[in-house]
């Protein structure tokens, strides 16, 4: 587990309240968006596709930090584009962890070892530097030589000075089973927390459309991946819940939960979640969480989302399943998901679209699914 125990108590203080005032959509985590440049063209993202004038917008400290108190979530998540490039920075996630918010600061490291004196270390405060593999591997990832040895050498120098840092890694199609397991091993032994796993979000807008897996290759990389950790007796942490691991090992028949993961950015509140970018946009973090339609998106339930496994739609859903079963979620926590036989069902396509993998009807998955309401 790559999440220290003062953060899975107050994260679980926070839940409990949520349940105990009768709450059933709340945030986990803010995503906040403060702009959408970016110094890298990663040939999997589709943040950047935005003409001149959007790019060149920045959010304010003050905009920032009334999102993060309406909100109210426990954690930020400090996407972009590259946050590093925001002058402003620092005064964002000073206020963030005054606060006390849990905020992973997420960056390419490209800018990191320049502007670390900009920050000061605290238990609030996580780099979470993109990796997506190895060296060869992670700068085809992001389409320009050299980014991973700058990586490394910030993720050292952040650790030198006492910062909290983890690895952020998204997989992509063409991944080979054993390089991935090689740079789990690499990783660790950089000293990071844990590693924030996901398989690759299809962006429409993203320049390359053949690095994105479906969910039944999703499921059998990562089966392929924890099997050779197994065997190796590797010790790798994750910056996850043991039952989002599970899903991502195929064990769990897992709709999104879009609300626990609220994006905020510099058009507003987004519509349904991070990475869908054309549905529209709320006034107010209020009017995001009573005027989304959430019934219309989902897996099986929109085709925008039928090979979507990201964290920000599901982990909510696994620690949701965590709260009501306990007991599952330490046995994957103490053994680890379970490698061979059949994978959980697909939930049924329901907009007439191909089907993701094997359709079964809603009230025989026995696992968590997402209301209409």
């Amino acid at each position: 587990m790559g999440i220290p125990a003062v953060q899975v108590y107050r994260i679980g203080k926070y839940i409990l309240e949520q349940k105990l005032k009768g709450n059933e959509k709340y945030p986990l985590v803010l995503m906040l968006e403060p702009l959408f440049q970016c110094n890298l063209a990663c040939s999997g993202c589709g943040k950047i596709d935005y003409p001149n004038d959007i790019l060149r917008k920045r959010m304010s400290v003050e905009d920032a930090l009334n999102a993060v108190d309406e909100c109210g979530a426990p954690v930020v998540s400090i996407p972009g584009g590259e946050p590093l490039i925001h002058k402003e920075m620092p005064q964002i996630v000073e206020g963030i962890v005054a606060r006390k918010k849990f905020v992973y600061l997420c960056t390419n490291a490209l800018l990191l070892e320049q502007r670390i004196g900009d920050y000061t270390p605290s238990p609030y405060l996580t780099f979470s530097v993109h990796l997506d593999g190895n060296k060869d591997r992670h700068d085809e990832s992001v389409c320009r030589d050299g980014t991973y040895e700058k990586a490394v050498a910030a993720i050292k120098k952040a650790r030198e000075l006492g910062f909290r840092v983890t690895a952020n890694c998204t997989l992509y199609a063409g991944e080979d089973p054993d390089d991935v397991a090689d740079f789990f091993d690499n990783t660790m032994k950089l000293g990071v927390e844990g590693i924030m796993l996901s398989p690759g979000y299809s962006y429409d807008h993203a320049p390359r459309q053949d690095v994105f897996m479906g969910r039944r290759n999703s499921k059998q990389l990562f089966r392929d991946i924890f099997s050779i950790g197994r065997k190796r007796s590797s010790e790798w942490r994750f910056n996850q819940s043991s039952l989002f691991l599970d899903f991502l090992a195929g064990n769990q028949t897992y709709q999104c939960t879009p609300w626990s993961n609220p994006t905020y950015n510099v058009f507003g509140w987004q519509k349904p979640c991070y990475l869908l970018v054309d549905e529209g946009y709320a006034s107010s973090f209020k009017d995001l969480m009573e005027t989304t339609d959430w019934h219309l998106y989902g897996t099986g339930v929109n085709p925008k989302c039928d090979n979507c496994m990201a964290h920000c739609g599901y982990e909510g859903t696994a620690v949701e399943h965590t709260i009501s079963n306990p007991f599952a979620a330490l046995g994957v926590f103490l053994f680890g998901p379970r490698l061979d036989g059949e994978m959980a069902p697909e939930l049924p396509v329901l907009h007439g679209g191909q089907p993701a993998g094997v359709a079964v009807p809603v009230t025989s998955i026995g696992r968590i699914s997402r209301d209409a309401s």
